[in-house]
């Protein structure tokens, strides 16, 4: 089963430190780029994973086409790509070692879930970070 306590969200943001997001945007007016900002802010490392701007840096980061190309340990997989594509960004969060995978909201795919909890992921659906921080009285990260 997917996360869905407040205690058990907020300890897995106290717990992370490495955020890869899948789905990642240099575009100001698109979501995935005001929450990644926001993340950093809080003082994650987030990682901006995007085939179509590859080699270009989002908030100072280098993006990155796929997870697999991520030499450092990744946290969770944050997922900003739509409920059917999501299935795949979860076999690479699986397959790059990653401790959770959080599917944005409106991102709901249970088979992808099910096989992210069946590697021994924790799972995060229809929810987001940048909301659930303040929400639940997260204090900034530190390395």
């Amino acid at each position: 089963m997917p996360l869905t306590s407040d205690a058990e969200i907020k300890t897995l943001l106290e717990e992370t430190r490495t955020i890869a997001m899948v789905g990642a945007s240099d575009r100001p007016d698109r979501p995935s780029y005001r929450v990644m900002q926001t993340l950093q802010a809080h003082g994650y490392r987030v990682i901006p994973v995007n085939p179509q701007i590859t080699g270009e840096h989002v908030h100072g980061e280098f993006v990155f086409r796929e997870l697999a190309q991520l030499g450092d340990p990744i946290d969770m997989v944050d997922i900003f790509r739509n409920s059917a594509a999501a299935g795949e960004a979860v076999d690479q969060a699986i397959a790059a070692g990653a401790k959770s995978v959080w599917m944005q909201l409106g991102v709901i795919n249970e088979e992808a879930a099910a096989r992210a909890e069946a590697a021994g992921l924790k799972v995060v659906m229809d929810r987001c970070p940048a909301i659930e921080l303040p929400r639940l009285g997260v204090g900034k990260v530190s390395g």
